[in-house]
């Protein structure tokens, strides 16, 4: 080769590198965005965490968590399924819109107000799976709830309450049709067949497949391990033969938390095959803490579900996107779920033109940042007129009027209420609470 023809050889070889990088950081700009939510499942309930008891294995959320970034204090902003689902769908307090309870959130709330996909840029296709509890379908076919008229592209999911029948296409009491829906069209009851866990795994599957070349949202919303205690006869055989001493419905969740491992494993896979997985962005978690009525496990944290002590809000969260940040960490800082649509919008580099009470996580997790929220708030008022709010290691607590205070890095369980030793804290949380409390009241009155 002459001189002239290597000079020409290496300069087509520098363009096609720069070529290359350029496309690499433009598609940087854009990762795919994955959201698996996960319901009902006990902070225990998963085996990356030392607490976890002998009979929980759940091999592919830990190797999600040992690749990705851990959060060991995290938070829901809400202790039961809907209101949480709103203020991750809104990036804000649920009770900006005046949700409180399940109820609330179940009934929907303002269908014209934009949420999560209505901010991402064009380009983006998005698809809701699974179980949405953001309004009830009553004015079929107009279903102004749906996912489909909220700004998502696709969709295959049921709209009831709570929950779902596992096997058939029925409500969580078995007595009513609960439709699942494809887009707008409901799969009539009898066409309906196979494991709903399994069924949502393999339409996830199929999306990244037709959406591969992206970019693409999905938010995967398991109903999981969320009543009716349902799994195939076999996994609980298994179960209670393995661990004789498990209840039934103790082997149940073991079942069915199985199958819920096996699909966050298997869309982790599916990404990672098509070659997408460096520049995905993953957040995984669940909805509120684990249910006491499904024997869910939620390690030393006081409560369940439907509570605002540790056991009831906190959640197992992990965030992976390895193009943009190392994993292999767990970070303390506490964070909230009301986070993750402004995570999202900070990676994808959208300005929004809403306030949002949740912040962006990459400063925190690229270490630009050592602090993040300095306060964090619950309300789910109802008969006990519940609330909480923590700033720092306190966390001030109400129930039915009755004031408690925890120092939590000394007392994580909250097992020793301290606040007749520091009524000046006390007074202080509860101040930041009156404020909070009446600015949400107005943004839900406006």
């Amino acid at each position: 080769m002459n001189k002239h023809s290597h000079f020409l050889a290496l300069s087509i070889f520098i363009v096609s590198c720069i070529l290359r990088l350029s496309a690499l950081c433009a598609s940087a700009d854009q990762p795919n965005i994955v959201v698996i939510l996960t319901d009902d499942q006990g902070y225990a309930d998963i085996s990356f965490n030392p607490e976890h008891p002998k009979e929980v294995s759940t091999p592919h959320m830990d190797a999600l968590a040992r690749e990705g970034v851990f959060f060991s204090q995290a938070y829901t902003s809400g202790p039961v399924c809907s209101p949480t689902r709103a203020g991750i769908m809104l990036g804000q307090y649920q009770q900006r819109v005046g949700i409180y309870t399940a109820g609330d959130g179940g009934r929907g709330f303002d269908p014209e107000l934009p949420i999560f996909p209505s901010y991402l840029p064009e380009n983006y296709t998005s698809m809701a799976i699974g179980k949405w509890h953001l309004g009830l379908d009553t004015d079929y076919p107009e279903l102004k709830w749906h996912a489909i008229n909220r700004g998502f592209d696709e969709a295959y999911k049921f709209m009831g309450r709570g929950g779902h029948d596992y096997f058939e296409s029925k409500g969580v009491n078995g007595d009513e049709y609960a439709p699942i829906y494809r887009n707008k069209t409901r799969i009539p009851a009898d066409e309906y067949e196979g494991y709903l866990t399994t069924r949502l795994t393999e339409e996830a599957v199929a999306f990244i497949d037709r959406q591969k070349k992206g970019p693409f949202f999905l938010y995967l919303a398991y109903n999981a391990v969320h009543t009716p205690a349902q799994a195939p006869r076999e996994d609980i055989d298994f179960y209670k033969n393995k661990y004789p001493y498990l209840s039934d419905t103790r082997a149940t969740l073991m079942a069915m938390l199985y199958h819920l491992d096996k699909g966050v494993g298997a869309v982790v896979n599916k990404l990672k095959v098509e070659g997408i997985w460096d520049n995905t962005l993953l957040i995984f978690l669940t909805d509120n803490g684990g249910a006491g009525a499904m024997e869910a496990n939620n390690g030393s944290l006081r409560g369940f579900k439907q509570m605002l002590y540790e056991g009831g809000i906190r959640t197992p969260w992990i965030v992976s996107w390895p193009t943009r940040f190392k994993g292999g960490r767990t970070i303390d800082s506490p964070v909230i779920s009301i986070d993750i649509l402004p995570t999202v919008l900070d990676a994808l580099k959208v300005e929004a033109d809403r306030d949002f009470d949740g912040k962006s996580l990459l400063p925190l997790i690229e270490g630009n940042a050592k602090e993040h929220h300095s306060e964090l708030y619950w309300d789910i008022a109802g008969p006990r007129k519940e609330w909480a709010v923590r700033q720092g290691d306190w966390k001030l607590f109400s129930s039915r009027g009755k004031q408690e205070l925890y120092h939590l890095t000394m007392d994580p369980s909250e097992s020793t209420n301290v606040i007749d030793q520091n009524p000046a804290k006390a007074k202080k949380l509860l101040e930041l609470r009156r404020k909070w409390k009446r600015d949400v009241e107005a943004s839900a009155n406006n």
